[in-house]
């Protein structure tokens, strides 16, 4: 026993000098092609291209040589991970149709190593066949299959397959975290990158506010002098950033909860505090709504078992208590929301809780008039914008993920999505009621509080499927559901 840990603690510690050793070498590469785009000299950037082309093939054969296919694939899968932080700030080329930043060039590399590892251990049918995930896979399979097909009765095919691209990127890398990370120390590697990434987020969003600096990407640089304290990051608004920190807070939270390192502990409950107060700053009442609740339940889960249930029956009563006196007003509302009547105002000046009902309410117009089946692929934006119902200000987008999904798609594919997300919080509770130990409750106490900020959250930006950050999120649930599965059955801790 003793003899067979060893030997296992030795193959594990080569392994992770491996994979760090690959991406510093993956790493760097990278950083020398965004230091050779920003050079603005074309003759200088011509020789330091072809001196960067023969150091990439170096680098390829000396990998080649020294790495597996499977720690090449870790390598530029945590790589990846990282690079979603980043959004545009420090690579953005233009095609005019797509746009390449440091995101996608390494989903591109990523892909290729992946079919080549795929290739070398023919494929991965053992464990597609181990794996408890499937039925999530298959639904989001379905859902890029019908987004497809709802091209044929989109009004803009451009925008449709835009949205199109947008998802199947998102997808993507949902699939290739599934295949890649199936052991428990590969996903805490994940969640500490996560930790990383959003940690030099907060020191930017800090700069932004302190320092009243906007990195290009924002939308407010170069904008009016009182919006420039606002905390944005790399992100192009405010309520991105939002909603990023909604859900890293809860990353924050669970490892102080669950880390043995005391000074590390304290310095993750340092930074759930920075997030809150960035969130603050923001002034995005839906992300902190989403602590809110998140925070709620967490308190929750800390409750000894034999006092949860008095506990859910306490907050059903005041819950329904408080329906009862509010449910003159709420019935009231929940009317005039339904029978609304159509009709434009060119002079209306609606506040900003008025325009997001206003797109609610045409949302669920257009989604009626194409019985249930959604405007298309992307096209909930093109109609609110060409074929106006009531006024919203000029905005075009929903800014309500769970909307934004049922308007595109239909009520299909909205159902199926909340049904997914439910089935995989459903999953993930009854892992944690089986007391496993400190890296079982980090990822899943993280999965669940940050799942219910999410959900709550993604309600603030005025789109979500651009946010790359919330597709690594939603591997990152799924790819915690699927690993513990299997290290359950495998006895791995």
């Amino acid at each position: 026993m003793t003899a067979t840990s060893s030997v296992y603690g030795k193959n594990h510690s080569g392994a992770s000098r491996a994979v760090i050793e690959s991406m510093a070498i993956i790493a760097a590469l990278l950083a020398a092609l965004i230091g050779i785009y920003w050079i603005e000299n074309v003759w200088i950037q011509m020789l330091l291209v072809m001196a960067w082309t023969s150091s990439l093939v170096i680098a390829l054969l000396y990998l080649k040589e020294h790495a597996t296919s499977k720690v090449l694939l870790l390598s530029m899968m945590y790589l990846l991970i990282a690079s979603t932080f980043l959004n545009q700030a420090l690579l953005s080329i233009s095609t005019g149709f797509f746009t390449l930043f440091v995101y996608r060039l390494l989903l591109i590399g990523s892909t290729v190593v992946f079919l080549a590892h795929a290739g070398k251990i023919g494929g991965f049918y053992v464990q597609w066949k181990s794996m408890q995930v499937k039925g999530t896979l298959f639904f989001l399979l379905f859902w890029l299959a019908y987004a497809g097909t709802s091209l044929l009765w989109s009004w803009s095919v451009v925008e449709g397959v835009k949205y199109l691209l947008l998802l199947g990127i998102g997808l993507l890398f949902i699939f290739l975290a599934v295949f890649t990370f199936t052991r428990v120390r590969q996903m805490i590697a994940f969640h500490s990158i996560w930790l990383l990434m959003s940690t030099a987020l907060i020191v930017i969003g800090l700069v932004n506010h302190f320092a009243r600096m906007q990195l290009p990407t924002s939308t407010l640089f170069g904008g009016p002098e009182y919006k420039q304290a606002y905390p944005t990051a790399v992100f192009t608004n405010q309520n991105d950033f939002a909603t990023l920190l909604a859900i890293s807070f809860f990353f924050y939270l669970a490892a102080g909860r669950n880390y043995r390192n005391r000074l590390l502990r304290f310095f993750c409950f340092v930074l759930a505090a920075l997030a809150i107060w960035l969130i603050y700053l923001t002034e995005s009442r839906a992300s902190l709504l989403g602590v809110a609740a998140g925070s709620a339940f967490y308190l929750f889960l800390m409750i000894p078992e034999k006092r949860k249930k008095a506990v859910l029956w306490t907050g059903f009563i005041a819950a329904a208590g408080g329906l009862l006196v509010l449910f003159g007003k709420l019935l009231e509302k929940w009317q005039s929301f339904w029978s609304f009547t159509a009709g434009y105002v060119v002079n209306e000046n609606p506040d900003s809780n008025s325009v997001r009902v206003h797109l609610l309410q045409s949302s669920w117009r257009y989604l009626t008039e194409s019985f249930g089946m959604g405007v298309g692929s992307g096209n909930l934006a093109v109609y609110l914008e060409n074929r106006p119902i009531l006024n919203t200000d000029s905005i075009f987008e929903v800014h309500n993920w769970l909307a934004e999904i049922t308007g595109n798609f239909g009520f299909l594919i909205g159902a199926g999505y909340l049904a997914m997300y439910l089935a995989l919080f459903s999953s993930l509770m009854k892992m944690y009621s089986l007391h496993a130990g400190r890296k079982t409750r980090l990822l899943v106490e993280t999965c669940l509080t940050a799942q219910i900020a999410f959900l709550i959250s993604s309600i603030s930006p005025s789109s979500v499927s651009n946010l790359y950050f919330h597709w690594v999120f939603l591997g990152f649930v799924i790819c915690t559901v699927s690993v513990l599965h299997q290290s359950k059955q495998s006895g791995e801790s």
